[in-house]
């Protein structure tokens, strides 16, 4: 039965992540019948409340995200360089707490006219739960100073799910091929555990032959961030362990001219979250000058995943049209328009 309506959690969190979300919030009012009513519940998080509380994640947060939203998005985090007794990263916090085990990220470069191929057409499937990113780092006293260490977790049941999301993924994009990111030469047992498991995918007894159709590659993550920047029309869908994931889909984006222009979604089985790739710029948090098509493109991918693809659709022609017509853009992208303005001209596409 159609939702009457479809309640979103706002998580703006540090930074610029307080200008962009309201981009994202405005362009879905925008598509009226498209989606069911929006709602909206504003939360809290970040290292910006950390700071006045204590806490980085309020436990009230991750309830209101489990029992009354449909879906969430988050803006940025601020995450300090340095370690701050008590602190934790709440976006990996709330993968973790949400199982939102699969992090999406789409680059793409806008083809100057439409119906044209873009150079640049690509899916980062990022590991969202394991890898270095379970924060298990210790200090210790040896025998020549400090030593450092960080337990590295791959498991074989988060990298088969990964796997699958990846398949499907690929099965349902004209190439249909896939490239599994790892370093197994090296760590043979961590990443030789994802490459076999993300193999055998397709042998999985709930396979049924179905990805007997995608073509899979392998790639060292050195040389995969190498052939990225020479020759990135060989990859289609990238799958990749947590860290290598993250920096891939990083790196991706100076193809397509911003980190500003790159969406994600953290989906897992029961919820999924929009969050633009960029960080809280504190650089330029507060001039006015962010970037808010990642969000407003973020925004279009949850609504994919919840199966709203008509409004989907509307969001990302409105940010193609933007782009392709270069006359409103934000600083990162050459313009010397405002965050405002080019909510503005998006939201006239729409």
């Amino acid at each position: 039965m159609p939702l009457e309506s479809l309640t979103i959690g706002l998580i703006p969190a540090d930074g610029i992540g307080r200008e962009v979300i309201p981009a994202a919030r405005h362009a879905l009012e925008a598509l009226g019948s498209d989606i069911p009513k929006p709602e909206f519940i504003d939360l809290l998080a970040g290292f910006e409340y950390f700071t006045r509380t204590g806490t980085a994640l309020p436990e009230e947060t991750v309830q209101i995200l489990r029992q009354d939203c449909d879906c969430a998005l988050f803006g940025s985090v601020s995450s300090p360089s340095r370690k701050v007794v008590g602190y934790s990263s709440p976006i990996v916090a709330l993968r973790k707490e949400l199982d939102l085990y699969a992090n999406i990220r789409p680059v793409f470069s806008v083809a100057p006219n439409p119906g044209e191929q873009p150079n640049v057409d690509l899916v980062v499937v990022r590991e969202n739960t394991e890898c270095l990113y379970v924060k298990d780092e210790n200090l210790s006293e040896g025998p020549h100073g400090k030593e450092a260490r960080a337990t590295r977790l791959i498991t074989e049941r988060a990298s088969r799910r990964i796997g699958q999301t990846a398949f499907e993924l690929a099965l349902n994009r004209p190439r249909k091929h896939l490239t599994i990111i790892h370093k197994s030469n090296v760590l043979s047992i961590t990443d030789g555990l994802f490459r076999e498991t993300v193999r055998g995918v397709p042998g999985l007894p709930d396979s049924n032959g179905k990805y007997d159709h995608v073509a899979v590659m392998e790639q060292l993550v050195d040389s995969a961030v190498y052939r990225l920047f020479r020759e990135p029309q060989v990859f289609d869908v990238m799958v990749a362990p947590n860290l290598y994931g993250d920096i891939l889909s990083d790196a991706a984006a100076a193809l397509v001219g911003s980190l500003g222009l790159i969406p994600s979604v953290n989906q897992g089985d029961d919820f999924v979250m929009g969050e633009p790739v960029h960080g809280s710029a504190p650089d330029i948090a507060g001039k006015g000058i962010a970037n808010p098509l990642a969000t407003i493109r973020s925004a279009a991918l949850m609504l994919r995943q919840l199966g709203y693809d008509t409004g989907a659709n509307r969001l990302d022609k409105a940010v193609n049209q933007v782009i392709r017509e270069g006359q409103i853009l934000t600083p990162d992208l050459g313009g010397t328009s405002k965050t405002q303005e080019v909510i503005d001209e998006v939201l006239k596409k729409i």
